[in-house]
């Protein structure tokens, strides 16, 4: 039987954290964070590895990595968000040419991260492969590809036979590939790195909802933060706070993952590295070989919900489940009698103009 929501294969396969006491008075700190994902925790680590001295606060709602922290197709990437041309307008060519570079230096530096603080995480850095399996998508890849090098993008083009010798895609006619992305077990990076902002000196409390951010304040029914600056790295789950409903995209991506796999299907899959697959279908989809050997596979089955609204468990709809199983088969037929071992979904922040972003305002503190 599929297991459906409880929050991510990722977490059952490590099981549910115990959760951190939450805040019970009112405190001051330089630095009050709203969120503990992957944003909130690293803005912690690095802020704390800057000034150790940094009294550091992170208001969580529910436990560190509960959203799409602990629930993504654990791509380690260094893909830019949004248009080349579009930063080149206000930072110049060279800008965004510095820019992926430094995307490209932060794979490594998550690695080395995980290596030093001993974060256990299945991180394998074996690149990216973005397969074109239906010939309307052999010419778009290409100029995909094109329009990457044009701004020194290191991203290589691979033929069909280059591209089945990396992983066996039915029907392959291409790909490009890319040396910048590892997998990674998300939730246990997440977790480690929650572990390691806290032997830091950081203090994150759960099961704390954060009802307002305004100036040098973060509300909760539990207590006010008060801080110097206030940053917040809600990300998918923005559209719940006051006056914040249209400030980001809640945009939902689901999850399927396989049953273990056994070694006559990965030698007929010919997947024998740990690289991350995408293809170039309009609805795309994302996937990883995993440690253990299951093949988890994503996509948009159910976008955007009304209202801005985000699901709370991970719960998926069965025509979800449906859609991204047919995706998982014509790409790898093979595995058309795999048992499907768990369905699962999440919430990520879009900026509404699809170009991250990052900002501060030193008059209010408040961030992004």
């Amino acid at each position: 039987m599929t297991a459906n929501g409880g929050v991510s294969y990722w977490y059952r396969e490590i099981g549910l954290p115990a959760r951190r006491p939450p805040l019970d008075r009112s405190v001051e700190a330089d630095v009050c964070i709203v969120g503990a994902g992957y944003t909130g925790l690293w803005t912690a680590y690095y802020l704390k590895k800057a000034d150790p001295g940094l009294r550091i606060a992170v208001l969580e709602r529910t436990f560190a990595g509960f959203g799409a922290s602990g629930r993504n197709g654990g791509w380690i990437t260094a893909a830019l968000a949004g248009s080349r041309r579009r930063f080149a307008a206000t930072h110049g060519r060279q800008g965004v040419i510095d820019l992926q570079r430094a995307m490209n230096a932060s794979v490594d530096e998550i690695i080395a991260v995980a290596a030093a603080e001993g974060i256990e995480a299945d991180i394998v850095k074996d690149g990216m492969l973005r397969v074109a399996h239906a010939p309307a998508q052999l010419p778009r890849l290409r100029a995909q590809v094109a329009a990457a090098r044009e701004w020194a993008d290191d991203v290589r083009l691979l033929d069909a036979g280059e591209t089945v010798a990396r992983i066996g895609v039915a029907g392959a006619l291409g790909a490009s590939f890319t040396p910048h992305c590892a997998r990674v077990q998300p939730a246990k990076l997440v977790q480690g790195l929650a572990r390691a902002v806290e032997g830091l000196g950081v203090r994150i409390y759960e099961s704390t909802p954060v009802t307002d951010i305004a100036p040098h304040t973060a509300v909760t029914p539990y207590g006010t933060v008060r801080a110097e600056y206030v940053i917040r790295a809600t990300e998918g789950f923005t559209a719940s706070l006051p006056g914040e409903r249209r400030t980001w995209l809640p945009m939902n991506s689901s999850l399927i993952v396989t049953e273990p796999l056994g070694d006559r299907v990965w030698d007929r899959i010919g997947w024998r590295g740990a690289e991350l697959l995408g293809d170039m279908s309009h609805a795309y989809i994302y996937a990883q070989r995993t440690a253990d050997g299951r093949i988890a596979i994503g996509g948009r089955g159910w976008p955007y919900r009304f209202g801005s609204g985000t699901d709370h468990d991970g719960r998926t709809r069965a025509s979800t489940v449906r859609q991204l199983r047919e995706a998982l088969v014509r790409l790898f037929p093979v595995t058309a009698g795999a048992r499907i071992a768990h369905a699962w979904s999440g919430v990520l922040g879009v900026p509404r103009d699809w170009c991250s972003t990052a900002g501060l305002d030193p008059r209010t503190g408040l961030g992004p």
